[in-house]
C-alpha cells in the first residue's frame, strides 16, 4: 500500500452498460493502493455492467450524482462501453461534475468510449488523447490531437484505448492521482 494515496478518494462515475473491466480494474487497482473508490451513479443505484458480449453482473452505487460533489475527491475515473458513456454525455449533471474536476485541476481518468463524456462537457480541445478506434474521430473533430497508444497523459487527463491497456490505464491514474491537482488540468 502507498502511503502517497492513503486518505485518497476517488469517484467511478458510470450508468448501466459500463465496461465491467473498465470499472473493476480500476477500483481494484485503487482501493490495492489504500484508496477509497465511490461509484456514483445518475440515481444512486445499482448499474448492470456489460461484460464484453452480453449484460454482467450488478454492481451497487456508493452514491448518487446529486449526493456528490468535486470537492469530496481527489480524482474521477470514467469506465467505457457504448452503453454507458452515450448516456452520460447527455446527463447534464454529469457534465458538470466532470468539467468540475477539470477546473479543478484534479485528475480525470477516461477509457475506451468514455471520451465521448469529455467531448460533450467541453474539455478536449487542444488535448493529446486516445480512446477506442471508432471515438478517434469525434475527439479530433472536438479539436483533441487523437494518437493511436494504449495510454496518453495531458496535464492529469488519462486516456486509454481497451481493456487491453488496463494495465497502462490504471498505473498512469495511481500515478496522476499521487501527483495531485495539475495546473495544466483546466476546462
Amino acid at each position: 500500500m502507498s502511503q502517497a494515496q492513503s486518505g485518497k478518494r476517488v469517484a467511478i462515475l458510470a450508468t448501466d452498460g459500463f465496461e465491467e473491466s473498465e470499472l473493476s480494474a480500476p477500483r481494484a487497482a485503487l482501493q490495492s493502493q489504500g484508496v477509497e473508490v465511490q461509484v456514483v451513479t445518475p440515481e444512486g443505484k445499482g448499474i448492470r455492467a456489460w461484460a464484453e458480449t452480453d449484460w454482467g453482473d450488478t454492481y451497487e452505487a456508493d452514491k448518487a450524482l446529486s449526493d456528490v460533489d468535486v470537492s469530496d475527491y481527489h480524482a474521477l475515473v470514467l469506465p467505457g462501453g457504448l452503453f454507458n458513456p452515450d448516456e452520460l454525455r447527455l446527463n447534464e449533471k454529469a457534465l458538470a461534475f466532470v468539467r468540475g474536476f477539470f477546473e479543478a485541476g484534479k485528475p480525470v481518468a477516461a477509457i475506451c468510449h468514455a471520451p465521448w463524456i469529455l467531448i460533450n462537457a467541453g474539455v478536449v480541445d487542444g488535448r493529446k488523447m486516445t480512446s477506442v478506434a471508432s471515438v478517434g474521430q469525434d475527439l479530433k473533430n472536438a479539436g483533441a490531437h487523437w494518437v493511436d497508444e494504449p495510454v496518453v497523459v495531458d496535464n492529469g487527463l488519462v486516456t486509454s484505448r481497451t481493456p487491453k491497456d488496463m494495465d497502462a490505464f490504471n498505473a498512469k491514474l495511481i500515478e496522476e492521482l499521487a501527483e495531485g491537482r495539475h495546473s495544466g488540468q483546466h476546462a
